[in-house]
């Protein structure tokens, strides 16, 4: 995939929840190659850990679920102390639920879905929305799915919560554009991330099977995710507001 560069990036700083892997860390990456300064956050450290070894000057991080409003209070204070604002919030962390039905769901998986995948993406805006607030400023991309906008995409859980996204991003965006804040959503489809390693695992049937029904006929890269975001967060898109860009080779359009 060759890179798509965005002059404008060059000394802004970049807060994305989920660093650490996947999409998260494609999208770290992507900004920081065009001169972001990037503060990650995640549970998983040693991925960020890698981040820093590649952009040891740029790239800095906390350690923590968006689950836990503290541990997101801490990291917002360390990336302003560190980087003085944040002009982009990318909200990507998130977790599955395995396809469950609502029967099968219980209460501890829901709690878990809601609270990581909505919960956390709330703490995080409430808590970085502030600081763009006093300067009239601020992009950011929140992480929704197919699944918020089509049911297959995931169980009961993980369903609602990617419809609740986008929902909360169209709200957000009604509530603040006025105020210099532009709101947005990605929906992915089939990106091949550790998320989805389960359905690549032995024959690889089930990661065969989507890419057969997905009409672009492949999965995506968690890059091209990325180049989105440099997308979305540009003042090319300044015009695009409260939208849920799917970005899935053409699975909803079916």
């Amino acid at each position: 995939m060759s890179k798509i560069l965005f002059k404008e990036y060059k000394g802004k700083t970049v807060f994305i929840t989920g660093a650490a892997s996947g999409i998260g860390k494609a999208q770290a990456t992507a900004f920081l190659e065009n001169g972001s300064f990037v503060f990650g956050f995640d549970i998983n450290e040693h991925g960020l850990s890698e981040l820093v070894e590649r952009f040891p000057q740029t790239f800095q991080f906390a350690v923590g679920s968006v689950a836990d409003k503290v541990a997101v209070e801490h990291a917002v204070a360390a990336a302003i102390a560190e980087f003085d604002m944040v002009d982009i919030l990318l909200n990507t962390a998130g977790v599955l639920d395995d396809y469950a039905k609502t029967l099968d769901t219980s209460e501890a998986l829901w709690d878990r879905i809601m609270n990581t995948n909505v919960k956390g993406t709330y703490f995080v805006t409430n808590t970085i929305l502030p600081h763009m607030l006093q300067r009239s400023s601020g992009v950011i991309i929140n992480m929704a799915s197919i699944a918020g906008l089509v049911a297959g995409g995931g169980g009961a859980a993980y369903t609602a919560s990617k419809h609740a996204i986008i929902g909360y991003t169209k709200q957000l965006d009604y509530d603040y554009c006025r105020q210099g804040i532009r709101a947005n959503a990605i929906a992915p489809g089939a990106i091949h991330t550790p998320m989805n390693q389960a359905d690549f695992e032995g024959d690889g049937k089930m990661a065969k099977w989507v890419a057969e029904e997905t009409p672009a006929g492949r999965w995506a890269q968690p890059d091209e995710v990325a180049n989105l975001s440099l997308y979305l967060a540009s003042e090319a898109a300044s015009y695009i507001h409260g939208a849920a860009i799917p970005i899935d080779g053409g699975w909803t359009m079916k």
